[in-house]
């Protein structure tokens, strides 16, 4: 008896441990503006893609200075792994908002989003793409790159599912009106 509640204490422990070192990817500012716009499904994902945006351009000012060098690739893993949680967020947005009956003006809105993800989803391929060939061509971000390749190749696969959902949603029958009672 005393042994399982010494593991599970233990279990509790590394339990809180693991929590308290996921770091969020937002800023208390971008929260609040998702807070203002919580059910604005249009705005909320413009939203998204404008926060992942300024992680990938991050990236590249970090890669650009040759100041930053220090500490650089780990500055570059964790905005890539922000820039892949944010992603996550926006599947997860486009999964709630597309089960959901929308209101015409919403339903427009959420379209509208929905090219936008896919354009962004482009313009973030390419920039992910650039980085990777960097990091196979440059001596000094392969060096870097040891320390964001795996978390690199995950913003890659989240991109592509990202894009994959909102090509899917965008081209289905989602355009309906809202049932009448």
């Amino acid at each position: 008896m005393r042994q399982a509640k010494k593991m599970f204490l233990v279990v509790l422990l590394l339990t809180m441990v693991a929590a308290a070192r996921r770091r969020d990817p937002l800023t208390e500012e971008e929260s609040n503006q998702l807070r203002d716009v919580a059910m604005e499904p249009g705005k909320r994902l413009k939203l998204y893609i404008k926060f992942a945006e300024a992680r990938l351009t991050s990236v590249e000012q970090l890669r650009s200075d040759a100041k930053a060098a220090d500490g650089r690739g780990k500055k570059i893993h964790d905005l890539l792994e922000d820039f892949t949680a944010i992603l996550d967020e926006i599947n997860d947005n486009l999964d709630v908002y597309q089960g959901r009956t929308l209101n015409k003006e919403d339903r427009k809105e959420y379209h509208k989003a929905l090219k936008e993800v896919l354009e962004s989803g482009q313009k973030f391929d390419e920039k992910l793409k650039a980085l990777k060939a960097t990091t196979e061509t440059n001596l000094q971000t392969q060096k870097e790159s040891q320390d964001y390749q795996f978390v690199l190749q995950d913003a890659i696969e989240a991109l592509k599912s990202s894009t994959d959902m909102a090509r899917e949603y965008s081209s289905g029958k989602d355009d309906e009106e809202p049932k009448k009672k």
